[in-house]
């Protein structure tokens, strides 16, 4: 008996990958230097006030010095909230 004729499949090939780079132009480039900044304007606002006694950053307001080093903190978590 005759063997039948076998069809051969293409071998499939996958298409060549792309090779994309990782870009975030979402134009919000200032927000994670901005964040690290107020961060680290804050804490060291409050360690030069406890770390000097009270005497710098601004004398004249005392402990009102921890609440403007907070505030620098609190607003790197505002900024913190636009990074995408």
């Amino acid at each position: 008996m005759p063997k039948s004729r076998i069809r051969k499949k293409a071998d499939y090939t996958p298409p060549p990958e792309k090779t994309t780079t990782f870009k975030m132009s979402s134009g919000r480039n200032w927000v994670a230097p901005l964040m690290l900044a107020l961060f680290l304007v804050g804490l060291a606002w409050i360690v030069i006030f406890y770390v000097t006694t009270g005497s710098l950053p601004i004398e004249a307001i005392g402990n009102w010095n921890i609440v403007i080093g907070f505030g620098f903190i609190a607003g790197g978590f505002v900024v913190s909230t636009q990074w995408k």
